[in-house]
């Protein structure tokens, strides 16, 4: 699983819903610091539990979080 495509996956769910990463941050109760970093692709391994987290918030499943 790649951060890159983590991040741009992530962003492009997000920007799908129409959601900020300070909303998506408060939906998927994870600091907004954590979203941030992880849409740039600083936290190179995001915890399974915070990409769980993220998916249920966005409404998708965790595998279209780290597909390829």
């Amino acid at each position: 699983m790649s951060k890159q495509s983590i991040a741009s996956n992530i962003k492009r769910y997000r920007d799908k819903k129409g959601i900020s990463q300070d909303k998506l941050s408060k939906l998927a109760g994870v600091t907004l610091h954590t979203i941030t970093k992880i849409e740039s692709g600083a936290t190179a391994d995001p915890r399974i539990d915070t990409i769980k987290n993220i998916a249920i918030a966005l409404d998708v499943k965790v595998d279209d979080l780290i597909k390829e």
